[in-house]
């Protein structure tokens, strides 16, 4: 926050003193300067004004708005370089099915199996699935990220902002500066995509701040603005957040909700009991788009209910020994 020091000058002529001459008249006071326009000033010089004015125009309070993107821990819009069609490698998956990381999802699975269990029969998703998500997201709130939530999804939602969306088109000119129409179509829309996916972000940061009691910059998470062992992005803890141990306050930072909501959300995309294989690679792709994070996903809970029945049938085997 920025202060100012506000001159105020008070008091005038006292009653019947008009015989009294004044040989100078006294400079005014000068003019008391609002914070909010100064947090205002910041805001915009550091280049997020575009964002700034699409909040406040669905609704926002100003002064919440520019109080946090003029806060020192929000670094200034410097541009959005995005690809037209990212990927992620399944190398960056590969360490969640090495013998350690497998050993720690047990783990997990056994310390909270009563709020995995708990949300399996609430909403008839697998607890080695829950698991398995978990696991791979945040190593069961292990790690769940020290972003700061709103900038990361700030950054995305300006995607679309006039001036960057020309960088990225010019971008896309071959050498001589030629500008191909079809390239770039697909650069407007892919902006586009991503101010439709992220927009609607940092607008439910702010909402969802408020209803945790926090300021928008308290909430952390992951460099792209996921928060809490299931790595939500703020809507979907709106719409599928839930209160798993009954404490009238939804924190996915706790097992018992994070366990919930997760289910919770992979029950509203279509999970039931007896999906075949391709249809729950279908549910899981709607919590994350990434062919090698459903492949990760998948293999673990695998791996998670062939060793739970494993050691099942090992128990039953040495007690009839």
């Amino acid at each position: 926050m920025l202060a100012l020091a506000v001159a105020c000058a008070g008091g005038g002529r006292p009653a019947g003193a008009s015989d009294v001459v004044e040989t100078e008249a006294p400079n005014p006071p000068p003019a008391a300067t609002d914070d909010s326009d100064v947090l205002d000033r910041v805001a915009m010089a550091k280049g997020w004004g575009y964002l700034v004015e699409r909040l406040v125009s669905d609704g926002l309070e100003r002064a919440d708005v520019v109080d946090a993107f003029a806060d020192p821990r929000v670094p200034a819009f410097d541009g959005l370089f995005f690809s037209l069609e990212p990927r992620e490698s399944k190398a960056l998956y590969r360490e969640v099915l090495t013998r350690r990381s497998v050993l720690l999802a047990r783990e997990c699975r056994e310390e909270n199996a009563k709020a995995l269990e708990a949300a399996e029969q609430a909403h008839r998703v697998s607890a080695d699935i829950l698991t398995a998500i978990l696991h791979v997201e945040t190593r069961c709130g292990r790690n769940t990220g020290s972003s700061l939530v709103l900038p990361g999804l700030a950054r995305l939602a300006m995607a679309n902002e006039p001036t960057n969306l020309a960088a990225n088109v010019e971008r896309s000119a071959t050498h001589e500066g030629v500008v191909n129409e079809a390239l770039a179509a697909q650069v407007q829309a892919r902006a586009r995509v991503l101010e439709e996916m992220f927009y609607p972000e940092v607008r439910a940061t702010f909402q969802v701040a408020q209803t945790l009691g926090v300021q928008p910059l308290e909430m952390t998470g992951s460099p792209s603005g996921a928060f809490g062992a299931p790595q939500f992005l703020p809507t979907s803890y709106q719409r599928y957040g839930e209160d798993g141990n009954g404490d009238g306050r939804i924190d996915l930072f706790e097992m018992d909700d994070a366990a919930a909501s997760t289910a919770r959300f992979l029950e509203a995309h279509g999970w039931r009991p007896g999906l075949t294989r391709a249809q729950q690679r279908s549910v899981i792709w709607s919590y994350n788009r990434s062919d090698a994070y459903i492949d990760a996903v998948l293999e673990l809970a695998a791996r998670l209910n062939a060793g739970r029945h494993h050691g099942i049938r090992g128990a039953v085997a040495s007690s009839n020994r």
